[in-house]
């Protein structure tokens, strides 16, 4: 995500440009990582740090110098050392359960979304709400935390979970080739079809779709598809909605031949690397792309536009938070860097370096953010973007139902042709197994 510290260096909707100063300087900054002593592998009882080690389970994406300052004052301040362990996250997700199971669980750990009120309601997820109690007036939480932040890590009254960034997917996009085509970002999905057909050709899809099952969310919320009613127990309505929403992700890669045919894996970073190569000319993403495309491609000029409208405008609020796992060794500990890490100082120094955007009011208001095209552009998109998962978390099955059953219900359709109608009566089928039990 591009740095936004300097007007020459800032990409707008209307112009994208980076500086090759400001992308070698963002490459450099980029060195000063987190330590990643064991990238991945091994479980916290690996660690052959010893026994004044820190573990801290976090998402590659999301290795930014100020956290790595952050870290640095924390071991200083405590005698610890803090060993960075990075999963995607479904690799994560495996990994965590298998924790919980043996109960050698990180003293930390970073989440997409979800996973908090999921692991509450298991009791995997340790109540902060004894420190919120205590710390929660000199942090500003929750006040200065946006209302949906709070709710969203929150169960029965008790907070378990707190927002590290609130952000939303929008329309990434190559002014350049828009500009050389005559074609404006796209308004309604027609309008993907169209402006996707014109840009397509000479070794150039006009839209990348991703394989990661997350990213067909704001195309569903766009045509008013819930992914579940608690008070009717029904998934995926209406029906109708959900299956249209579905065929045309399908027909962006199989009948209109706009977009590449997703490649499977763990890594949802395919599209943006398309996008950089000039292979793509638009996808859909959020502020977590913005640093790779200016470190890989400092000529782009990328434009970000809002998302398009079929039934209503609409795309996913997005976002991580951290929580303690409930069988962590040091929960004070791990509640101190939460506190550290969630500062408006580290929040503001993590924009200015990457664009991200942040749960609290006060970063919203602060100059840095109002003063720059592309968080405003984001900002915009958050006034309408919302969690699509709300009330699945619920029923305890989020993880099961929304990562798993989901995944094989969009890859089938998008990536393997199989027929809409048959993918949603099987997703049907397997969500009532694991609801009922």
């Amino acid at each position: 995500m591009p740095a936004h510290s300097s007007p020459s260096a800032r990409p707008s909707a209307g112009s994208g440009r980076l500086s090759r100063r400001r992308a070698l300087a963002l490459a450099g900054g980029a060195v000063a990582a987190l330590p990643l002593s064991a990238c991945g592998s091994g479980a916290p009882g690996a660690d052959s740090a010893g026994g004044d080690a820190f573990t801290v389970y976090w998402n590659p994406g999301h290795d930014y110098a100020p956290y790595q300052r952050v870290v640095d004052a924390f071991e200083k301040d405590h005698g610890v050392t803090v060993r960075m362990q990075k999963y995607q996250w479904p690799d994560m997700r495996t990994r965590i359960l298998t924790d919980f199971q043996s109960g050698n669980v990180p003293d930390l750990m970073e989440e997409p979304g979800g996973w908090v009120q999921e692991f509450a309601l298991s009791g995997d997820a340790l109540s902060l709400q004894k420190y919120v109690e205590r710390d929660g007036a000199g942090m500003g939480f929750p006040d200065d935390w946006q209302d949906a932040a709070v709710e969203h890590n929150s169960h029965a009254g008790q907070v378990y979970g707190v927002q590290l960034h609130q952000t939303c997917s929008l329309l990434l996009y190559n002014k350049q080739m828009f500009d050389k085509a005559g074609v404006q970002p796209p308004a309604t999905w027609g309008d993907v079809v169209e402006a996707a057909k014109e840009l397509t050709g000479g070794g150039v899809h006009g839209i990348a779709l991703n394989q990661d099952p997350s990213y067909a969310w704001p195309w569903m919320l766009q045509n008013s598809v819930r992914e579940y009613d608690p008070g009717t127990g029904r998934l995926l309505i209406p029906r109708d909605a959900a299956a249209e929403a579905l065929r045309f992700q399908a027909d962006l890669v199989h009948r209109h031949k706009v977009s590449p045919v997703p490649t499977p894996g763990t890594d949802y970073s395919g599209p943006q690397k398309l996008l950089s190569a000039k292979r793509a000319a638009m996808i859909v993403s959020g502020p977590w792309d913005l640093e790779p495309i200016a470190k890989s491609s400092p000529d782009l000029e990328l434009g970000v536009a809002q998302a398009p409208k079929k039934r209503e405008q609409a795309t996913i609020l997005a976002g991580t938070s951290v929580f303690i796992p409930k069988k962590a060794r040091r929960p004070d500990l791990s509640w101190d860097l939460i506190k550290r890490l969630t500062t408006l100082k580290t929040e503001l120094a993590v924009t200015e370096q990457s664009g991200m955007l942040m749960p609290r009011r006060s970063w919203a208001e602060d100059p840095l953010v109002q003063k720059d095209p592309v968080t405003r552009q984001f900002a915009k998109g958050l006034a309408y973007a919302r969690d699509a998962h709300q009330g699945l978390y619920r029923t305890g099955h989020y993880g099961e139902i929304s990562v798993d059953v989901w995944k094989k219900l969009y890859q089938g359709v998008v990536m393997e042709r199989t027929p809409v109608d048959e993918a949603v009566n099987a997703y049907l089928s397997a969500c009532r197994r694991i609801i009922e039990g």
